[in-house]
């Protein structure tokens, strides 16, 4: 389990296992190792079995830690630690204890350093097989690692913190943004509309082989993720800038109006996606791979999806939270700055730009708002852009801009946070 799963077939807890090692012990975001091709050589159904098994692991770490805490008088190695985990998700939602218990069990034998720990294994998630189910129930939603959760209780409250993270345990269902009809979508796919428009359909299953997917009629984007190009209402005839674009939600989003779109982004890989969902949705933007602080040009509308934290997505990405620690959010938070200054530049006088972070700390969002008013006396925020269906005015901040939390819509699935602002020049 030290090595990469490398066998067609390969059991997927194994390689659930192989994840959990990467993310809590050497800080690798999943979606990183993923991209890198390391459960390629895995049959589809068990490579999509060993990712959410890892992810519903993760979502539920606290737990599973708990209750392991109850049989283990010491702490095993992580690898062994990670099995047990994986286990007593499984045992405790609902899989068949002999089944879950003979596999894990035979992980930990075939292990070259930890097979002598295969007894410990099989006793521990015996015990944990016996009552873990009420014992898993009974515990309050997981809570964040302290290294966030005490600057978002900081900044929404306890209460607040408490919601999103009940919001974060729930898995997420699956949100597409269609090119037309919205509700003959959502019948077909038996989903439901939202208020801003978004088709949510209940997760599970493989997303290419549903209605609509090969013929490009929709795509993935979370709720919240749709927003802000729908905020920056594009229009035929207009020369568009989406920076930082990739993987092309938000592109695909304005190329749809029928306005000149220009994608920007640095990624050779993250561009490749883009241009394999622009050909299959049939939609057409000009596409630039590089620095988008070095592109040059004037354009009459903006779209800035600068990168951040990614903490609003957590409840889609539950290893950001153990896979970060924090200590890139300065780094992070100057280039944001740094970009809004340069796309800011790029602006034609009486031109509108939509800056966004799928963040939920304030100092990715309103923060960098009130300070960059300060810096241009040409700024001003445009509340009215905001002033669209579905769009609660309670989620307006004092600045103008749009808070968007995972515990909001809580009762249909909850969504991304997110901070958006249209700011207009001159």
């Amino acid at each position: 389990m030290s090595q990469t799963p490398d066998q067609p077939g390969v059991d997927a807890r194994r390689s659930a296992v192989f994840l959990l090692d990467q993310v809590l012990g050497e800080g690798k975001l999943m979606s990183e190792l993923l991209g890198a091709g390391v459960l390629d050589r895995l049959a589809p159904e068990d490579r999509a079995r060993a990712q959410r098994l890892a992810q519903d692991t993760l979502r539920g770490l606290e737990r599973a830690d708990r209750i392991l805490q109850r049989h283990l008088n010491k702490t095993p190695p992580l690898t062994v630690r990670n099995v047990l985990r994986v286990g007593t998700f499984e045992l405790c939602t609902g899989g068949a204890a002999h089944g879950v218990v003979n596999t894990m069990v035979s992980l930990v034998a075939g292990h070259k350093h930890y097979g002598h720990l295969k007894g410990l294994t099989n006793a521990v998630l015996r015990k944990v097989a016996d009552d873990g189910e009420a014992a898993w129930s009974a515990r309050r939603a997981p809570r964040l690692p302290k290294w966030l959760r005490n600057p978002l209780v900081e900044a929404w409250g306890s209460d607040a913190m408490i919601a999103m993270e009940q919001a974060h345990f729930r898995a997420a269902p699956l949100d597409l943004t269609v090119k037309a009809d919205p509700e003959g979508w959502a019948e077909r796919l038996g989903g439901t509309v939202l208020p801003t428009g978004t088709v949510r359909v209940a997760a599970g299953g493989q997303v290419s082989a549903l209605p609509g997917f090969d013929e490009g009629a929709w795509w993935v984007q979370d709720a919240a993720a749709a927003l802000p190009a729908r905020i920056l209402a594009a229009v035929p005839g207009e020369q568009v800038l989406d920076l930082c674009a990739a993987p092309g939600g938000k592109t695909m989003q304005l190329a749809a109006t029928g306005a000149e779109v220009l994608a920007v982004d640095d990624s050779h890989a993250r561009m490749q996606r883009l241009k394999e969902n622009l050909a299959r949705t049939d939609l057409k933007a000009r596409t630039f791979i590089k620095d988008v602080r070095q592109f040059k040009g004037e354009f009459d509308a903006i779209l800035l999806d600068a990168p951040c934290s990614a903490t609003g997505t957590i409840r889609r990405h539950p290893d950001l939270p153990f896979a970060k620690d924090g200590s890139e959010f300065g780094d992070l938070i100057a280039l944001q700055e740094e970009l809004l200054d340069h796309a800011w530049s790029l602006l034609k006088p009486g031109g509108r730009m939509v800056f966004c972070t799928c963040s939920l700390l304030p100092d990715e969002g309103e923060v960098q708002i009130d300070e960059a008013l300060e810096r241009h006396g040409d700024m001003t925020v445009d509340r009215a852009a905001l002033d669209l269906p579905g769009i609660d005015p309670a989620w307006i901040t004092q600045e103008g801009g749009l808070r968007l939390r995972p515990d909001f819509w809580a009762e249909a699935g909850g969504m991304d946070g997110f901070y958006i602002a249209c700011l207009r020049k001159g």
